[in-house]
C-alpha cells in the first residue's frame, strides 16, 4: 500500500489531499494543531498527528515517528498569509508568517526527507505563483510573497540536497483556489485543485527534482 503524509491537513487543500489519497486507497499521516481537527482526520481513516509547525519538539517527534520509515509522497501544506496589504508588516506579522511558511519548512524537511528517499518518492511544497519573481506583476501582499519566494529558495535546496538521494523536489502552485484563504471568489474549486496536483505529483519523473509547477503541472519561472 503507497503511503502519503500530509502536513496541514485540517482543511481546505490538506484536507482534500487527505480525502482523496484515502479514497484511492493510500496509508494517509496526516497533521492538524488542535486535538478535535485530528479526531476528524481519523474518522476520514488517516492516521493524525498533532502538529504545530511552529513547535520545534512537536516537529522533532514527528521525525522519530518517521523514522526508518518510507513515504512516496509527502506534502508540506501547512501556511499563512498575513497582512494583504502592501505595507511594511510589524515584526509581530513578519514573525509569524516567515516562522510558518520558512522557518518550518527549514525544519520539516530534512526530516521528512529521509522517509521519501527510501521509497524513491515525491516530495512537494505547496508554493505559491506570488513567490515567482520572473511572473510578478503586482505589489500586493508583499510578504506574503516574501516567504513564498524564500520557501521556494529552501525547496531547492533540498532538491539539491535529497534529488541525489531519490527524492523528486517539487514547488507547486495549486492554482487560485476557493479555500479559506483563497476566498470565495476564487478560480478553481479544491477538489479540481486538488485532483490536478496529484495527476501532476504521480506523473514525475527524476528529471522534475528542483522545478516550480502549477497544479496542472506547467512550468512557473522562478
Amino acid at each position: 500500500m503507497p503511503s502519503a503524509l500530509i502536513i496541514g491537513a485540517s482543511r481546505g487543500i490538506g484536507h482534500e489531499l487527505v480525502r482523496q489519497y484515502l479514497a484511492d486507497g493510500w496509508r494517509v499521516l496526516a497533521t492538524a494543531r488542535k486535538p478535535a481537527d485530528c479526531a476528524a482526520l481519523a474518522a476520514l481513516g488517516a492516521e493524525p498527528l498533532q502538529l504545530d509547525v511552529n513547535d520545534a519538539g512537536q516537529i522533532a517527534a514527528l521525525g522519530w515517528r518517521l523514522d526508518g520509515g518510507r513515504l512516496d509522497v509527502a506534502i508540506l501544506n501547512a501556511g499563512l498569509y498575513g497582512p494583504r496589504e502592501g505595507e511594511c508588516p510589524t515584526e509581530a506579522e513578519f514573525d509569524a508568517v516567515m516562522h510558518t511558511n520558512v522557518l518550518a519548512a527549514m525544519r520539516i524537511l530534512p526530516l521528512v526527507a529521509p522517509a521519501v528517499c527510501a521509497a524513491r518518492g515525491k516530495l512537494a511544497v505547496l508554493s505559491s505563483q506570488m513567490g515567482s519573481l520572473g511572473a510578478r506583476h503586482s505589489p500586493v501582499a508583499t510578504l506574503y510573497r516574501a516567504s513564498k519566494a524564500a520557501l521556494n529558495s529552501v525547496l531547492v535546496d533540498a532538491s539539491l540536497r535529497f534529488g541525489p538521494q531519490g527524492a523528486t523536489c517539487v514547488a507547486f502552485h495549486p492554482g487560485w483556489v476557493r479555500t479559506d484563504m483563497g476566498g470565495a471568489h476564487a478560480d478553481l474549486p479544491v477538489e479540481h485543485s486538488v485532483t490536478g496536483l496529484r495527476a501532476t505529483l504521480a506523473a514525475l519523473g527524476p528529471s522534475a527534482n528542483g522545478g516550480f509547477l502549477n497544479y496542472d503541472g506547467t512550468p512557473i519561472p522562478w
